[in-house]
């Protein structure tokens, strides 16, 4: 049976991956990225029915590799199809193709070491990447910044389209996916997507509008088709959106969830405001007691520490969930104080904050471009460490007994190091 050729302008992405098993992540197109202006639709890529399978090994000529069924895709999932691998070997560089009939995309990915095995990797994490303000036609500085790294793994912390900001203004389902089309058929963030291992998050601009929260719509968009595009588009499992990810003896990371179970930013703050959400919470304060590992990282879409700005009131830096963020500080310093750090996304200006009265440790990555950095309240020396109002992504090397925290600018450049240390 003869079928037609499909494309794959989306290129793929490689999610979750952990020592055993990862998600692919892939897409059929009807054509390649669409030229043009944002008048007309610039870098949209319709998507087309057809099949795709995946061909993956250990070797870069994937000689010897192993080969998945051919799966159909249609519109029904807006043309996606996410491969989850299992029994991988850890610590391994693995290599793949996504073939459709007529076109193959090729990338890698690593798994993460075994639990015991001592950690010795880096890796990078970044936020809030604005179409117009890019910087670069083909794509934001950092991403090639960043690939030149080679991290193990980099995690995608949210806002990474803005629906309510970047016209045309996402007032329909259709809509949202073009702004996930034209944002990442970028040709430098297809290089990196398709090259790194990445855990990705939600925010408010990616998942409907500012500050926005369970039942609020814009236009006939909801929040709940919101969070079904995210899970489309992001290469991800069929799991609960917060989850905890073991890399070796010496690092595991928290991936929490501040969309899908917060309170109404309007209502008044107390014990039963909250954005985390009761099973969320207890899963976070249960999860990290029970580890073992050497350094704990909470990687969050929006501050604990800040400060943030004072008319605010979407985050536990924020008066309007100061409840919530006075029990949850007060929990880490019992409970984790010393191997417990805070790595946001959210805000457009790179930090390193102590909170006062808890020391709670808390990293901004900053804005994805020098374009999109702005909104900060100023430098507050009894907060800061570092404060910088310039686009760029955090750097972290895990090692035995060593944890360095590195501010980069867009371009990897280190504006701001932070060690930590046990014996």
């Amino acid at each position: 049976m003869k079928h037609e050729v499909a494309y794959q302008a989306t290129g793929t992405r490689v999610g979750e991956p952990t020592a055993t098993t990862a998600v692919v992540w892939v897409r059929l197109t009807a054509a390649t990225r669409k030229p043009g202006t944002l008048a007309d639709f610039e870098g949209a890529c319709p998507g087309a029915a057809g099949r795709v399978r995946l061909r993956y090994g250990t070797r870069e000529d994937l000689s010897g590799a192993q080969a998945t069924p051919w799966v159909s895709v249609t519109e029904a999932t807006d043309f996606t199809h996410h491969f989850a691998l299992a029994d991988l070997k850890p610590a391994t560089r693995y290599f793949y193709a996504s073939e459709s009939d007529g076109s193959e995309v090729r990338g890698a990915f690593q798994t993460a070491p075994s639990e015991k095995a001592p950690s010795d990797f880096r890796f990078c994490v970044m936020t809030c990447q604005g179409y117009p303000d890019r910087g670069h036609a083909d794509g934001h500085a950092i991403y090639p910044a960043m690939q030149a790294l080679s991290p193990a793994f980099a995690c995608l912390t949210g806002d990474l389209v803005y629906y309510d900001n970047d016209p045309p203004r996402a007032e329909t389902p259709q809509l949202a996916r073009y702004h996930w089309e034209r944002m990442f058929s970028l040709p430098r963030l297809l290089a990196f997507n398709k090259s790194v291992g990445t855990y990705w998050l939600k925010d408010d601009h990616d998942t409907l509008n500012d500050d926005s929260w369970p039942s609020k719509t814009m236009g006939s968009f909801t929040f709940a088709e919101g969070q079904r595009i995210f899970r489309q588009q992001a290469p991800l499992t069929n799991g609960p959106s917060y989850r905890t990810f073991r890399w070796g003896r010496d690092l595991q990371i928290w991936l929490t969830e501040g969309r899908d179970f917060r309170s109404p930013n309007t209502i008044t703050d107390g014990p039963e405001k909250t954005i985390l959400g009761k099973a969320q919470k207890e899963w976070l304060k249960r999860t990290l007691k029970a580890s073992d590992a050497t350094w704990k990282l909470l990687i969050s879409p929006t501050p604990l520490v800040g400060p943030d700005r004072a008319k605010k009131n979407d985050n536990h830096s924020n008066a309007g969930f100061q409840h919530e963020g006075d029990e949850l500080r007060a929990w880490f310093k019992a409970n984790v104080a010393g191997s417990f750090f805070v790595i946001c996304g959210d805000r457009h200006w790179q930090y390193h904050s102590v909170h006062p009265e808890t020391g709670l440790n808390e990293f901004s990555v900053g804005a994805a471009s020098d374009e999109h950095a702005a909104g900060t309240p100023g430098e507050d020396k009894r907060y800061h460490k570092f404060h910088r109002v310039k686009g760029g992504f955090l750097y972290v090397t895990v090692k035995p007994g060593t944890l360095l925290f590195e501010h980069r600018d867009i371009h990897g450049s280190v504006v701001y190091t932070y060690t930590a240390t046990k014996n």
